[in-house]
């Protein structure tokens, strides 16, 4: 009988073509590696695909009773212009009852403050495991994952992000955010998002990861592709999105198992390295620590992004705020904390109902998909006064912008030093800050900016 030979195909892989700086990244990529990805992943896809698909073929085919108390609405995150613009059609939602329904779409969608906090901490009614977005796209990473996976898989994690962890990435933290904002005052006009929101979470990413400078091109580039599995669509007409971000998701996993193999990314400074170190069982594979690594892709990069690019925009419609803290510094850290709440990165994440859900008089039936809007609940008049106001005294610390409960985002501090240090670079040297004509995402679950030229005027300082 014949038997395949086992293949090591060594080659290098460049993404980023005319590199400038005549960088490329080699592997060593086997077939036995791509073969043992597509056995561990790619039922859970075809699954996804079929579930997905049949889920859409059963809305199409009839409409489901809606339960008394549970009002019927139109507003669908994913069309474009409600995408673009959702807070108007948030204020429709919260005038309304606390249960809405989306018969397109077969998800009920809760979008008042308390509604929303009380839905992210009921971790025993409302699951995680079937994914966070509208296709049920199971990861095994902490936001995908119910207790006890969950709770073992954030201990493990938890050590990577220790006080001393995140004081010994300050100094990178303050050095990115001086570099990338002097960029801005070297040309006019200038897009914000390329220049400040993509580069600052990403150069982070990859410093706490330990990524050599040789490898951060075709490592930005992987990772761009890779954590758009937030965009797309799990479904048949969502494929030519899927491939893409599938493609991303295999070059970084022969990068990491590569790296991890030969010890690279296990140093004594990296995020990795603390956990492998101080794992209690001391059983944290290289899969393991992959998923962390991309944990990190998916909860640290667009957000942050988003954060940064959006700061920029709501300061220039807010000249006063801008004056506010230039007579005030001391207000950064509550001015970041404001802007999460008035432009929450994070729109939205799906839930699944394990049993039957109540929510006051209405009740979600089990195995629904639950929409929890957090963009809405930070807009809730019932929880923050004049909540359409971006006032950077507010400090509303209760904001549901990193979401609450279990899942709490676990890089959450390091998203606010990224934030305040770049605010503090606004504020020290920037007197007025013009803006063009923003471009939005179109991602149902992620509000932010694509594209964002502004002009600086410099501050002048007092002699």
């Amino acid at each position: 009988m014949n038997s395949c030979p086992k293949l090591s195909i060594t080659r290098p892989i460049s993404p980023f073509r005319g590199d400038a700086d005549g960088h490329t990244v080699t592997l060593t990529m086997t077939v036995k590696n791509d073969v043992r990805l597509a056995r561990k992943y790619g039922p859970t896809i075809a699954k996804t695909l079929a579930s997905n698909a049949a889920r859409e073929a059963r809305a199409r085919a009839g409409r489901r009773r809606v339960r008394p108390h549970v009002e019927v609405t139109d507003f669908d995150p994913f069309d474009p212009t409600t995408a673009e613009d959702p807070y108007p059609h948030y204020r429709g939602l919260l005038a309304g009852g606390p249960v809405h329904y989306n018969r397109a779409r077969d998800i009920y969608i809760l979008s008042r403050y308390e509604d929303v906090r009380a839905g992210a901490r009921a971790a025993d009614a409302l699951s995680s495991a079937e994914g966070v977005t509208y296709g049920r796209l199971r990861l095994p990473v902490l936001l995908t994952s119910d207790p006890p996976t969950h709770t073992r898989m954030r201990k493990q994690a938890l050590p990577g992000f220790t006080r001393g962890a995140l004081e010994s990435w300050q100094p990178m933290v303050d050095r990115l955010a001086h570099d990338l904002v002097a960029k801005l005052f070297a040309a006019a006009p200038v897009d914000v998002v390329s220049t400040v929101a993509v580069p600052m979470p990403m150069g982070m990413i990859a410093h706490i990861l330990g990524i050599a400078d040789d490898d951060q091109a075709a490592f930005r580039e992987w990772s761009n592709d890779a954590i758009h599995v937030a965009d797309v669509n799990i479904s048949v007409s969502g494929l030519p999105q899927l491939v893409p971000t599938l493609k991303g998701f295999r070059h970084l996993h022969a990068f990491f198992i590569d790296k991890l193999r030969s010890g690279e990314l296990l140093g004594e400074d990296t995020v990795l390295g603390r956990l492998a170190r101080h794992s209690d069982d001391g059983q944290l594979n290289h899969e393991e620590l992959f998923f962390i690594a991309v944990l990190l892709l998916l909860a640290g990069n667009e957000t942050t992004t988003n954060l940064l690019s959006t700061l920029f925009l709501t300061l220039a419609q807010n000249p006063d705020q801008l004056s506010l803290l230039q007579q005030r510094p001391e207000l950064i850290g509550s001015a970041i904390e404001e802007q999460l709440r008035y432009i929450s990165p994070i729109q939205s994440f799906y839930r699944t109902a394990r049993v039957d859900y109540e929510v006051g008089q209405a009740t979600i039936p089990a195995g629904s998909r639950v929409l929890l809007l957090w963009g809405a609940a930070n807009r809730d008049p019932r929880q923050f006064d004049d909540p359409d106001t971006f006032r950077a005294d507010r400090n509303p610390t209760g904001h549901v912008a990193f979401g609450s409960g279990i899942h709490l985002c676990l890089g959450a501090q390091l998203a606010r030093m990224e934030g305040q240090a770049v605010l503090r670079e606004i504020v020290d040297h920037t007197n007025r800050i013009v803006p063009g004509t923003p471009t939005w995402t179109t991602n149902p679950n992620l509000r932010g900016l694509t594209h964002l030229n502004i002009r600086l005027t410099p501050r002048r300082q007092a002699a």
